[in-house]
């Protein structure tokens, strides 16, 4: 190729505002910096429709809903390639996936992560530049079971929704609590339904060291820990489309939304995730664009390529959704007839708690990446404030800082997996040559 490719990578916009006609104070300059690059990334975390869907069983947390005048306002930021497969796709159930996936096309918006089936949803996005063809996939590890996209049969069609990157979780007990837990589970009889099942050859006896409880997986072990692993029909599934991608585009991004932590500590990707981080980049992958606990985690150097394991947030508006549905109410209970303002101030205590109170869910970075030749030669990170403290009415969209504690933070979080960070003023830039 001989020529350079930028790209700028931003976390998770879950946006229910308007943009101000003429901006905000700093959106100019924040527009400026990511027009400066080729390729410019964001993930979508709400759906965008007029109640075309009906409202699922389980949300992501809060039904994301929004008009959708809300994408011709993304827009105006200068982002050419979406994410669209996290916790909040699949809220309005089938009738949200697709209505929010022709809102996209209408307005010529490139996407991937969700569709009409599960190939649909897997397949990349191509996004062509002056100078390389990129391609994206989006992945979710964070969702309700029914979320994910069905494969399309020969007789029966597939099912919408998203991308899924599942994965299995076992407890490693010593002896005395696993003796412990099999005497509950023999006694309670909390097995039953899965021991008639292995009677009558529906279903594989385990192991002698390992048991069901209820719906968990207990090994007896010599240490106490969670373990997680990636199920490998999903993994198999998303490197495959990796290699093609790899043999059709010059560069491949692989966008996957991951909330799960390690243990209790959510800055810190769950074992899973790293697996699969090193999967996509053994297939073909050049940069991993991680994000979904809504907070920074760490850069990772890997065979010369990069894993951003969280982004953030880049817009950041749930309490100033419009509409949530009566299950949002009875599950808090409330009245069904309660509006959005008061549910809100309920959830948060009137601001005492959650999300408003911590500030590491409204500071963030965009990451600015260069490449030439297949190689990445530059890494930059730009600080954004996404101004804690201010009304619930006008918190949430972001701008650029000159908070050197961000870069310093990102640092911390990222010394672990052997990646320095180098502050130059305003900015950060990695240090390559590692991993």
């Amino acid at each position: 190729m001989g020529n350079k490719t930028t790209f700028i990578a931003t976390g998770d916009s879950f946006m229910t505002r308007r943009l101000p006609e003429c901006g905000y104070e700093g959106f100019d300059d924040l527009k400026a910096l990511i027009a400066a690059h080729d390729v410019r990334f964001n993930n979508l975390e709400i759906t965008i429709h007029n109640q075309e869907g009906f409202p699922a069983a389980f949300s992501g947390g809060t039904w994301a809903m929004a008009e959708p005048e809300i994408l011709d306002d993304l827009k105006k930021f200068g982002f050419n390639l979406y994410n669209t497969a996290n916790n909040h796709s699949c809220d309005y159930s089938h009738g949200g996936v697709m209505a929010t996936i022709q809102n996209l096309k209408k307005r010529d918006m490139l996407y991937a992560g969700t569709g009409r089936n599960l190939h649909d949803a897997s397949e990349p996005a191509y996004l062509e530049t002056g100078n390389a063809r990129i391609a994206m996939i989006g992945v979710s590890s964070s969702f309700h079971e029914s979320g994910a996209a069905g494969s399309q049969g020969p007789t029966v069609k597939g099912r919408p929704g998203l991308n899924p990157l599942r994965f299995t979780k076992t407890y490693h007990v010593e002896p005395h609590y696993f003796n412990i837990l099999k005497r509950i589970a023999d006694e309670t009889h909390m097995n039953a339904i899965k021991e008639r099942s292995i009677r009558n050859g529906y279903s594989q006896p385990l192991p002698e060291n390992r048991l069901r409880f209820d719906d968990m997986s207990f090994t007896c072990d010599s240490v106490n820990e969670l373990r997680t692993e990636p199920i490998k029909r999903d993994v198999d599934r998303i490197t495959s489309v990796i290699r093609e991608a790899r043999r059709q585009a010059d560069y491949v991004l692989v966008s996957i939304h991951s909330h799960e932590g390690f243990q209790e500590d959510i800055t810190e990707p769950a074992e899973f995730y790293k697996m699969f981080c090193y999967a996509c980049i053994d297939a073909g992958a050049d940069a991993i664009l991680g994000h979904g606990p809504h907070e920074l985690r760490g850069i990772e150097l890997y065979k010369g390529k990069v894993i951003f394991y969280s982004l953030g947030n880049f817009i950041f508006q749930t309490e100033t959704v419009r509409l949530q549905p009566a299950d949002a109410y009875e599950n808090a209970a409330m009245a069904y007839d309660t509006r959005v303002g008061e549910y809100m101030d309920n959830r948060s205590k009137n601001g005492t708690r959650g999300y408003v109170t911590q500030p590491n869910i409204w500071r963030s970075v965009m990451a600015g990446f260069t490449a030439e030749d297949g190689k990445i030669t530059e890494i930059r990170l730009y600080p954004i404030s996404l101004g804690m403290g201010q009304p619930r009415s006008r918190i949430g969209f972001p701008v650029l800082t000159r908070d050197r504690s961000v870069l310093e933070y990102l640092a911390g979080l990222s010394a672990p997996f052997g990646t320095k960070l180098a502050i130059e003023g305003d900015t950060a830039v990695v240090c390559l040559g590692q991993g």
